[in-house]
């Protein structure tokens, strides 16, 4: 498939989307800015790029493309594309959170004070979860 060429305006989209936070923004010699943008990793890498705009230059070549699009964003340029202007974020391994996680101090309630195991709290839903803790108050069993 064929990409048109990647400006920096399309750079700065995807960081934005995929919640890549800015770390430094330094004004440079001859009109040039930059904004350096890190973003976390759930194996505790952090990847980290840098996006010029220098007064002359909006677009990058392909030498240079390859190499933000493979050492700093590390994605392909399919993923690049749909994450800038389709808002669809990089699968990158990060597990998904429950839709209904149970807060903590809820686990802590029902396993210390109501008596229950891990394995009976893990498989139950909020709703369930409450309303066990609920009946636990009001009858004390």
């Amino acid at each position: 498939m064929s990409w048109p060429q990647p400006t920096r305006q399309d750079h700065e989209k995807f960081c934005d989307v995929e919640g890549w936070k800015p770390v430094r923004d330094a004004r440079g010699r001859k009109g040039t800015h930059h904004v350096t943008y890190e973003f976390d990793l759930s194996d505790g890498r952090i990847l980290r790029t840098r996006i010029s705009h220098p007064v002359d230059r909006s677009t990058y070549g392909p030498s240079l493309w390859s190499h933000v699009l493979r050492d700093q964003l590390q994605v392909s340029e399919s993923e690049f594309w749909s994450c800038a202007r389709d808002g669809i974020k990089p699968d990158r391994g990060m597990p998904e959170p429950p839709a209904e996680a149970l807060p903590a101090d809820l686990v802590h309630l029902l396993i210390t004070r109501v008596g229950l195991s891990e394995s009976t709290v893990g498989g139950m839903s909020k709703a369930d979860a409450v309303e066990r803790l609920n009946r636990y108050w009001a009858e004390g069993s």
